[in-house]
């Protein structure tokens, strides 16, 4: 027997859902306003996991362009039935005030690896839709539904369901509301599972802060009514102190000797800000509390008997650090540190903001040893933006690129940045004065919103010309910018706050639901599109204490 370390897919990867086809698992999360969209990755022991695709790569599947921070692709679910893999996504327009655009839509492929079909337009009546595929060859799909004539916190109208006709390619039949939930409220993320002739339905509930937590109902009529569980919720972490936070949005797996294992989303506070107290219910709100890698994905082993409601196999329902696992371990190539552009692809690591078009962004071809870049609109564009990263993975990491460029002038600018949304980053960045000399200067906007205030903690450098090593080293909490031109690195000489870049800093609209990257971007805001070539970049992951 081995032990899983949690979480399985560390950094920004929320909204898990699980499904196993043979001896193969594969794990779909969220990725909101990055484009490709849909992560899915691949395990055979539950423990190693590899990146395999993005699904939603082309204009016809998907186009991010105008949605919000933190809109986009949400909570999609992956299922395999019939030879085919069954992608569902909710494409989130808005996500503000008292309505929301949620589109939902269905992709099939007869691989992981595809082709991936155009999509299916199915509903928008709310968001987080999944696919229960019954024993009778019916299929039903099911979403919370958003009821904006409600005031206060909770607009959400319990979970429905209604039929999919694969012969029509469309919903048919009457919308059922099947389930409203418990006393915690805020419930979504459904998935429903048959077992011992029950139908069994789990729920996210509570909201995806600290007070999340996963909760399970039944009937034996596929229509309700739904009885909640005695224990009410069967995972959650409120009220605790441990490594994992934030726990819910749930699926569950069996594996091929008949194991049940839950993943689940969390967050991991950094360890200087999860000490805080923690009142009943929750997190008070002057607490700070800040996980920068976002909303990851752990696993739980589950025991269920027959009849019963399962249970975490550790008991109570916290979640814990490890899950015990009895499948063969397979393990996988660690990524490399350093990447090269000296290919016709981007590296898998990286993706983009929200446009299907990336040829307006970048170039792997235009020059051969080198990521092009483009400049496009300011930092935080919500449609074309030049910004090309990778998620934070790591609570302390290294950072190092070289770039050539030369700016034409105050306008253009280009270099390494740590990343969260638009109001929520710090950049070291090439640039020009007005008199043309070409510099090294700091944008950073510490989650200021509105009003979006950049700051810059430097006077700008004087640089000599040819290409330009820009380097940053996190510790938790703490970020520190380093320069290099022909001789050792130099300390810019300021800490800036890495913990800013988090889901739980700053002001902005609503909750935020991503995760820190760190990458390369260029921007030319006199509309010029003038370039800069990315020639390496290195990300290396630290311990930290």
């Amino acid at each position: 027997m081995t032990l899983i370390q949690n979480p399985i897919l560390p950094g920004f990867n929320p909204d898990p859902s699980i499904v196993r086809v043979g001896d193969d698992y594969y794990i779909a999360t969220s990725t909101f306003e990055w484009y490709p969209g849909v992560q899915i990755h691949h395990s055979r022991d539950l423990a190693h996991w590899r990146l395999v695709t993005r699904p939603l790569d082309r204009a016809a599947q998907l186009d991010l362009r105008g949605d919000p921070d933190s809109g986009g692709v949400w909570a999609p679910c992956l299922t395999h039935a019939d030879g085919l893999f069954w992608l569902i996504y909710t494409d989130v327009k808005r996500r503000d005030g008292a309505w929301k655009d949620s589109h939902n839509y269905l992709v099939t492929a007869p691989s992981i690896g595809g082709p991936w079909s155009d999509p299916v337009y199915l509903n928008s009546s709310g968001f987080d839709p999944s696919l229960f595929h019954d024993a009778d060859g019916r299929k039903w799909l099911l979403n919370m539904i958003w009821d904006h004539n409600q005031t206060g916190g909770d607009r959400f109208g319990g979970i429905v369901m209604q039929e999919y006709s694969v012969e029509d390619r469309a919903l048919v039949g009457p919308v059922h509301n099947i389930y409203r939930g418990t006393d915690l409220k805020l419930t979504e993320g459904p998935h429903l599972y048959r077992r011992d002739g029950w139908y069994y339905l789990l729920t996210a509930e509570g909201g995806t802060g600290y007070d999340h937590a996963v909760t399970m109902a039944r009937s034996r009529d596929l229509f309700g009514p739904y009885e909640t569980d005695p224990a009410k919720h069967i995972l959650t972490a409120r009220g605790t102190d441990g490594l994992l936070q934030r726990t819910g949005h749930a699926d569950i797996v069996q594996t091929q000797d008949g194991q049940v294992y839950m993943v689940h989303l969390c967050s991991r506070p950094l360890p200087e800000t999860r000490a805080l107290p923690v009142g009943q219910g929750g997190i008070h709100a002057d607490d700070v509390r800040r996980s920068p890698l976002g909303r990851e994905t752990a696993i739980q082993k589950l025991i269920w008997e027959e009849g019963q409601f399962p249970r975490l196999a550790h008991g109570g329902n916290a979640p814990a650090d490890t899950a015990p696992c009895d499948l063969p371990a397979h393990p996988f190539d660690p990524e490399p540190a350093l990447t090269r552009f000296d290919g016709d692809r981007l590296p898998p690591a990286f993706q983009w903001l929200r446009t299907p078009h990336p040829e307006r962004l970048f170039s792997m071809t235009a020059r051969p040893d080198a990521l092009r870049l483009f400049g496009r609109e300011s930092p935080g564009s919500q449609f074309d933006h030049a910004l090309v990263a990778r998620r934070q993975t790591h609570l302390s990491f290294v950072a190092e690129t070289e770039i050539d460029m030369t700016p034409g002038d105050y306008q253009h600018f280009a270099g390494l940045i740590a990343w969260y949304g638009r109001f929520k980053f710090h950049y070291l960045a090439i640039t020009a004065t007005e008199d043309g000399t070409r510099v090294l200067t700091v944008y950073s906007c510490a989650a200021d919103w509105p009003d979006a205030r950049v700051t810059y903690p430097i006077t700008p450098i004087p640089l000599p010309d040819g290409p330009v090593h820009l380097g940053c080293d996190v510790e938790g909490a703490s970020l520190r910018f380093r320069y290099r031109t022909d001789g050792d690195w130099t300390d810019l000489g300021i800490v800036l706050d890495q913990s800013a870049i988090s889901d739980e800093a700053g002001n902005g609209p609503g909750n935020n639901f991503t995760g820190a990257f760190v990458g390369v971007c260029a921007h030319d805001t006199a509309g010029r599109g003038r370039h800069a070539d990315v020639l390496s970049f290195r990300y290396e992951g630290r311990d930290h204490g």
